[in-house]
């Protein structure tokens, strides 16, 4: 059995007020809606991906030969991995804190893992993230890692969702490195599990082949190409637009009530937050659960005594500025 640590639905469900996933809380684009419904299920999608591949290449303006098609953030992680390591690579190097599945698929593939402030020079597998998770943050030595030898792979898993600041890396730097999009989380759709990669502008035919011949056969459904397809049109991006506006005044809605609890709050450019709490939330976490609350514990990411905050609609801000003061009671008790 898998030892993973997510945030999500858990043995219970999922929680009316979680706030340990970082989905768009708006809610889930129409658009995407729409087409969802109309996918034709009856049939297998081209295995090629060619029209998808055509789309998402015109979206972000590349070559169609440098889109790679994956079942999901994650599967690429194991992928991109798995090839790094067939052609000789031994050692691969992460941020100090980060998703944990970079480094659960760097063991699984036999590569030794070097974690920031430790050296990286020779690292044949790079992985970086910006906004970075869980601290939603630049990466301080992001252009560093994509002037750098050896494959980097920079998560874009929540560039669609920055609320502040901008992007370390310009086009030309962009174009140095494998970028992974994840665009469910933007969507408001993370039970449809469907990514994309693009490649640098220089990769190796050798690497790409590679890739591809790891991949599975149809990697991505029906309803996760209709997800891509539908996310690199105007519509869809206009409700993007709109609904980081409303993220923005939520943004600071909820830090503000997490200070009034006595939290310190740590700064992010992204829809969720780090946050120091008044008292460890692995205690409450329990009863929070019970009162529908579920918030992710940051010990995981090597940050402990921190939770981290997607951030939420007001309800749910009120549900745990009461379910917090709540447990916290029962617990002196």
């Amino acid at each position: 059995m898998s030892t993973a640590v997510h945030g999500g639905p858990d043995a219970s469900g999922a929680a009316p007020h979680d706030f340990s996933t970082n989905g768009n809380a708006v809610g889930s684009c129409p658009a995407v809606l729409d087409a969802l419904r109309a996918a034709d299920a009856a049939h297998y999608p081209d295995p090629r991906y060619t029209a998808l591949r055509g789309r998402l290449a015109a979206f972000h303006g590349v070559d169609a030969a440098r889109i790679v098609i994956a079942a999901s953030g994650s599967e690429f992680i194991h992928r991109v991995s798995a090839a790094v390591m067939q052609q000789g690579g031994r050692e691969a190097w992460l941020p100090a804190h980060s998703y944990g599945d970079y480094e659960r698929a760097a063991l699984a593939w036999g590569l030794q893992v070097a974690r920031a402030p430790q050296p990286h020079a020779d690292a044949a597998l790079r992985w970086c993230c910006e906004p970075s998770s869980p601290l939603g943050q630049p990466q301080a030595d992001l252009a560093q890692q994509a002037a750098s030898e050896g494959v980097c792979v920079l998560d874009m898993a929540y560039a669609p969702l920055r609320l502040e600041g901008r992007a370390s890396l310009g086009a030309a730097q962009l174009d140095r490195v494998w970028q992974m999009w994840t665009p469910n989380k933007a969507m408001g759709l993370t039970g449809i599990r469907a990514a994309y990669a693009i490649a640098p502008a220089d990769v190796g035919a050798g690497l790409l082949r590679r890739i591809d011949r790891l991949a599975p056969s149809w990697p991505v459904g029906t309803h996760g190409v209709a997800l891509l397809q539908t996310w690199a049109g105007a519509e869809a991006q206009h409700w993007l637009a709109q609904s980081l506006a409303t993220l923005r005044a939520w943004k600071a809605q909820q830090r503000a009530l997490c200070e009034s609890l006595g939290w310190h709050c740590l700064p992010s450019d992204a829809n969720f937050f780090c946050a120091r709490t008044d008292r460890p939330y692995p205690a409450l976490a329990a009863a929070l659960r019970a009162q529908g609350i579920k918030l992710r514990d940051c010990a995981s990411f090597g940050l402990a005594g921190h939770v981290r905050l997607g951030v939420l609609p007001p309800a749910s801000q009120h549900a745990l500025k009461e379910g917090w003061t709540r447990a916290g009671a029962c617990a002196d008790h």
